[in-house]
């Protein structure tokens, strides 16, 4: 009765807190480290400092450079973003709404999408890349990106697509409604918990991305973030204060994007299971 869900509830808030520690934990571990000199960084790693120290952070955010990736960083996680729900909405609304011969089969080669492995692909993405004469320039990254997210992304928003009430698109089909007007006026304004959950997954993947911008870009100009990072290794002989600074200050885009989204995806997750 009574007590079991009060010992349910009791239970829970103690997984909860111990995993928010897991995860907030590092992330105030580099916050402070980066208020910390390097000598302190060793016998006080993960504790408050001594002294607080801002010195890192300024010289970061005075840093040309950083803002430099910053916006390269960005530039390429929201076209990637953008690329990702416009593609990936439009298919899934295909799949969702149109039956054709086919159909099946493709979603299944969708699903194997998921199970390769981005690493696996470097080389011949590489190749592609160069043959296309990309390398060096935004794109390089963009669209593998926008490739590799378009699985997941064509499946959720199927899956979210195909719960929307049909009697909706059959009264508009009768009206003269086009399927592309329809997709544009109702199922997109419907879809932003999906477009939310969606958006910041591939935002994420994308800011947090090493492998491919090191592999195709080579000019320091366009540079991403973690690119820049490992500039930083070399610059400060690994400074790991200056690099937790670092880290600490572009890891804070990402959240802000996270927390923004998060009452749309929690919408989305939630959406699903509640029929009106």
């Amino acid at each position: 009765g009574m007590k079991s869900i009060t010992t349910r509830n009791t239970l829970r808030v103690i997984i909860l807190i111990v995993v928010a520690s897991i995860v907030i934990g590092p992330l105030l571990a580099a916050f402070f480290g980066g208020f910390k000199g390097n000598s302190e960084l060793r016998t006080n790693p993960l504790w408050l400092p001594d002294s607080w120290d801002a010195g890192n952070y300024i010289g970061i955010l005075l840093d040309g450079n950083f803002w430099r990736y910053l916006g390269n960083s960005f530039f390429i996680s929201l076209m990637t973003v953008f690329l990702t729900l416009v593609v990936g909405a439009a298919a899934a609304y295909v799949f969702s709404q149109i039956r054709f011969f086919g159909a099946k089969m493709i979603l299944s080669y969708l699903l194997l999408g998921l199970m390769f492995p981005f690493a696996a692909a470097i080389l011949p993405l590489f190749i592609k890349v160069r043959d296309l004469g990309l390398l060096d320039t935004y794109w390089a990254v963009i669209l593998p990106q926008t490739a590799f997210g378009l699985s997941l992304a064509i499946l959720l928003f199927k899956a979210f697509f195909d719960q929307l009430p049909k009697e909706l698109f059959e009264a508009a089909y009768v009206d003269g409604c086009s399927y592309l007007r329809f997709f544009w006026s109702f199922t997109l304004p419907l879809s932003t918990p999906i477009l939310a959950t969606v958006g910041v997954f591939v935002f994420v993947q994308s800011w947090n991305n090493f492998l491919l911008p090191l592999v195709v870009l080579n000019d320091r100009s366009i540079y991403t973030w973690p690119l820049g990072m490992m500039q930083f290794q070399g610059e400060y002989l690994t400074q790991w204060n200056m690099i937790l600074a670092f880290v600490t200050l572009t890891i804070i885009p990402a959240v802000i994007f996270f927390l923004a989204a998060q009452k749309y995806i929690v919408a989305g997750l939630t959406g699903g299971s509640v029929k009106g």
